[in-house]
């Protein structure tokens, strides 16, 4: 067997010392000095006034603040990387703890920052940041958390609300990941009994006596913790509540969409064209069940791969992933490639199948070194290959906000997964583009269809049972049976019925670890728009000179601008707008089409009979 051309590792001995050295402890100890020494000045930050004395002291306090907070970044991506690879090393455990127990002096500086901006009107603020050009670099920032600072108490109550936090909702946060970390589900395999955890236990077998065992085993799990999970969840959604309620706030979107930097009219917007075009994603629901040989899809079929035709099982080597992905990138722009071949070359990217590594992938940013790591499990499928392109997608993002200030590098979630997501509808293209048969094609449509599902029904089902439940809680408390009511009106509505009679999944709100977030809340909606945003920009790449320039700059502005103002400023596209979104869908349906014609020439019958 040949060596592999591409490096299969990262190097992160470039960036910081290993952690069980005297030298990387020595690190720990200067920025851990460097940050209470920050939070002990932002104590005392001056009052915001146009003189002398309030600018410079500002502009001495931001460099320092974005100093600290590019080591706070780098350190938490190098002990996060180190841990990632070597699940069960006590050293990196202790770190991840250790940096943990000290976000508290993070926030306590980000609350300081907020609340010494909270009472300033628009021009008051404006004239501070004509003062000087270092303030007027981080004017998005500082605007920024000005708007932020509405989800602040006074100052004396936010640092009492911080510190009963900890044992207070991040405490039903923490007492989740225990309940579904140690929560095991009996399954058969080979004729016997076996005991797995929950990420241990999938659905996406191609047989269906397999998910569906495995489905009803979770289930049954789920259903011993249920009340447990149901006094976490309610918690968390109380003290926020309490929270909205005593800051006067509109409802419980509020905070959600000032996080991700968008407007009501926007979500609003998303969500009408999505509830409007589900019927033709229906028609992709109803016919993979017919192509399944069912009469109706269950919640545990949805990720079942498409039945193996002519070549399309075929295992895929990294260094073919490699290329494959150097040459779309390329295709798109010649500086998206090359920065492709730099990550892979300079060994940004571990990408090893081997044990003692966690489960999933990430990338994550190096602000200090200019630098990312992207970390999965490279399984030889083009699943995986995607998965990369995914990644890449998101380091990408960060390379082209490198030379930005500190605190135009940070975008919200919603805009974070729209770089990933467009990075894999250009390979999708490209292998519908490259593929040898109709079977390959159909294989390529599937899997891009049920991201169309993940995101338009599944996702939405979420927010819709999440919308209602918060609604609900501010009556008071919900039971577990309660929870599973929500959930099954909300599945039904999401998927528009499309499932069987008794295929859903009341008991998804226990098991599904976004709802249980107790740093941000509402984590579905971002992924919608990040997704369909993605389509959008990818339907519009034709119609705007210069594509790759324009979308290099909207990566740009998405550190420091609003998800609209980053559109429309660069792209010239309204998001308040139905119009945008549905061009979006466009593109989702003609894949539709394409899908039904090509199961109708390869299975037979379009009706299913």
């Amino acid at each position: 067997m040949s060596a592999a051309t591409y490096p299969l590792t990262w190097d992160l001995d470039s960036i910081f010392p290993n952690p069980e050295t005297p030298a990387f402890e020595g690190i720990i100890d200067t920025y851990e000095g460097d940050l209470k020494k920050l939070a002990t000045r932002s104590e005392a930050l001056s009052a915001v006034e146009p003189d002398a004395h309030s600018t410079s002291e500002w502009v001495h306090f931001l460099r320092d603040y974005g100093g600290v907070a590019e080591r706070a970044g780098d350190l938490r991506s190098f002990i996060g990387c180190h841990a990632a690879a070597d699940a069960g090393n006590a050293t990196y455990r202790k770190y991840e703890a250790h940096l943990a127990s000290l976000s508290p002096f993070l926030e306590a500086i980000a609350t300081n920052v907020e609340l010494r901006l909270k009472d300033l009107d628009g021009s008051e603020l404006e004239s501070f940041l004509s003062t000087d050009p270092e303030l007027r670099r981080n004017a998005f920032f500082l605007q920024n958390s000005k708007s932020v600072a509405a989800l602040r108490y006074p100052r004396e109550q936010e640092l009492l609300a911080a510190e009963l936090g900890v044992d207070g909702i991040h405490a039903w946060g923490r007492l989740y990941d225990r309940i579904s970390g140690d929560l095991r589900i009996t399954v058969m395999e080979r004729g016997e009994l076996v005991e797995k955890s929950v990420g241990q236990v999938t659905f996406d077998s191609r047989e269906r006596n397999v998910r569906q065992n495995n489905f009803f085993a979770a289930d049954k799990a789920w259903e011993t913790v249920a009340d447990d999970c149901a006094d976490a969840l309610n918690h968390i959604a109380g003290t926020r509540l309490t929270r909205y309620r005593r800051l006067g706030l509109e409802d419980h979107l509020t905070a959600p969409l000032l996080y991700n930097r968008m407007k009501r009219e926007t979500l609003d917007a998303m969500w009408s064209a999505v509830a409007n075009r589900k019927s033709r994603i229906v028609d992709y629901v109803d016919r993979k069940a017919k192509v399944l040989g069912l009469e109706k899809l269950a919640w545990y079929d949805q990720a079942t791969p498409f039945p193996v035709v002519r070549g399309s099982d075929a295992r895929l080597s990294y260094d073919d992933a490699c290329a494959m992905i150097f040459d779309t990138f390329d295709g798109f722009s010649p500086d998206f490639g090359e920065f492709a071949r730099m990550a892979i070359r300079d060994r940004w990217v571990e990408a090893e199948n081997r044990g003692g590594k966690r489960q999933g992938g990430f990338c994550t940013d190096f602000p200090g070194q200019k630098q990312t790591r992207i970390f999965m499990t490279f399984t030889e499928s083009a699943d995986s290959m995607s998965t990369l392109a995914h990644e890449l997608g998101h380091a990408y993002h960060a390379w082209v906000l490198k030379d930005q200030p500190v605190f135009s590098q940070d975008y919200p979630m919603n805009l974070a997964e729209t770089a990933s997501t467009f990075a894999e509808q250009v390979l999708g293209q490209r292998r519908l583009d490259q593929a040898e048969s109709a079977d390959d094609r159909l294989v390529t449509l599937d899997h891009m269809l049920f991201d169309a599902v993940s995101y338009l029904m599944n996702i939405h089902s979420r927010f819709i049972f999440e919308s209602a439940f918060y609604q609900e809680r501010a009556q008071g408390e919900l039971t577990a049976d309660r929870l599973c009511e929500l959930m099954l009106a909300a599945q039904k509505e999401g998927y528009q019925n499309s499932l069987a009679a008794d295929g859903w999944h009341e008991r998804f709100w226990a098991g599904k670890l976004h709802f249980y977030i107790s740093e941000l809340p509402f984590y579905n909606f971002p992924y919608t728009f990040g997704y369909l945003l993605s389509l959008g920009l990818y339907a519009a790449a034709d119609e705007i000179d210069d594509f790759p320039s324009a979308y290099r700059e909207f990566l740009i502005a998405t550190g420091c601008m609003t998800a609209e103002e980053a559109v429309q400023s660069t792209l010239g596209y309204d998001l308040t707008e139905p119009e945008f979104w549905n061009r979006s869908i466009d593109v989702i349906d003609k894949r539709i089409t394409e899908y039904l014609s090509l199961t109708e020439l390869l299975f037979g019958d379009s009706n299913g009979s």
